[in-house]
């Protein structure tokens, strides 16, 4: 090779890392208009993950896809979110759930089966889009969009389906949490009956913690408790999801074959690292685990900022509608049957 040809050999490498670390560097920016966005009277109430995503959605339709920086991007939606599912895994503290919440599991598990069943049921009614449909199914039952980022990759959606639910999600939770304040003095529910309510229902932490903070401190440990009974099943859900599409995939071409998805086992370790390491064994102060919350925030708004870039409004408004129809009338009527049976 010569002199000149090594040169531009080099040139390129530099060029490629350049655009790779510009297309990264751009989700974060995104986020952290998201962020901006979020402290906004009004927007406070929707979130910096769903702020961050209608800023990626309307940059895409005004400006287009930024393709010179498409490898990083991908990086963001792919990579980035996978660490995202990975360290949100610290969150769930499996003893607190085996010694304080497995009278919570069996509803939670309800819960999970009744938005994932009425979902598919009423997606094939209004003949919704298949993908979205089991997303926002997943995202109501278990964890919101933590839980959408990880089936996606087991189903293999498309990216602008990811970020279509993931918006629809963010959005149905903020109405439903705001909804639950507003009636709580209302309800004939002691405080950690209506914690209990707000943790097996509402569609992410977030969501639950809005709603049953002004109930208490009680209110809202509890619900924190049945929510995380919630996101423990996300694991043995994803193996479920993993089995169905294999089996579905049988005989198929291999380009159809369902990968493992590794990350969960990412997930499952940092779960065991936070529930029995962490604290215990290994000293760990509240600022350090508030700055890894905070970490894995950003990241996963960045990695939703690389997927809401494929979003195109015409793909909205023919692929949204119908599913959001779906998860207001299945969130509505998992509220009204978890009422009943708390």
């Amino acid at each position: 090779m010569t002199a000149q040809a090594s040169q531009r050999k080099k040139q390129s490498n530099l060029n490629s890392s350049g655009k790779w670390i510009g297309g990264i560097v751009f989700t974060f920016f995104i986020a952290m208009l998201g962020f901006l966005l979020a402290k906004v009277p009004g927007f406070n109430q929707v979130g910096q993950l769903a702020c961050a995503i209608i800023i990626a959605v309307i940059y895409r339709q005004f400006f287009g896809y930024p393709e010179a920086l498409r490898s990083g991007i991908t990086f963001s939606s792919k990579k980035l979110l996978r660490l995202a599912i990975i360290l949100y895994g610290l969150k769930l503290n499996i003893d607190t759930v085996f010694h304080d919440g497995l009278g919570l599991l069996v509803r939670d598990a309800f819960v999970i089966l009744f938005a994932i069943g009425v979902m598919i049921w009423l997606g094939k009614i209004f003949k919704a889009d298949k993908n979205i449909t089991l997303l926002l199914g997943v995202g109501t039952g278990v964890c919101g969009a933590a839980a959408i980022a990880a089936v996606a990759p087991i189903i293999k959606t498309k990216d602008e389906d990811t970020a279509i639910s993931v918006g629809i999600i963010a959005m149905m939770g903020t109405v439903f949490a705001i909804g639950y304040s507003l009636i709580q003095p209302l309800l004939a529910l002691t405080s950690l009956d209506y914690g209990i309510w707000s943790g097996i229902s509402l569609h992410e932490l977030a969501h639950v913690a809005i709603a049953a903070e002004p109930a208490g401190e009680d209110a809202l440990a509890v619900a924190l408790l049945a929510k995380l009974g919630r996101v423990f099943l996300l694991v043995p859900l994803c193996f479920i999801l993993i089995y169905i599409m294999r089996r579905k995939n049988k005989g198929e071409q291999a380009q159809n074959k369902v990968d493992f998805p590794w990350f969960l086992l990412g997930f499952i370790l940092m779960s065991l690292i936070g529930s029995y390491i962490l604290g215990n064994m290994i000293p760990v102060s509240e600022n350090i685990m508030e700055g890894i919350s905070v970490a894995t925030t950003w990241i996963l708004t960045a990695a939703m900022v690389g997927l809401g870039l494929n979003v195109s409004l015409k793909d909205l408004r023919s692929k949204a509608l119908k599913p959001l129809l779906a998860i207001t009338i299945t969130s509505i009527f998992l509220s009204i049957t978890a009422y009943f049976i708390i």
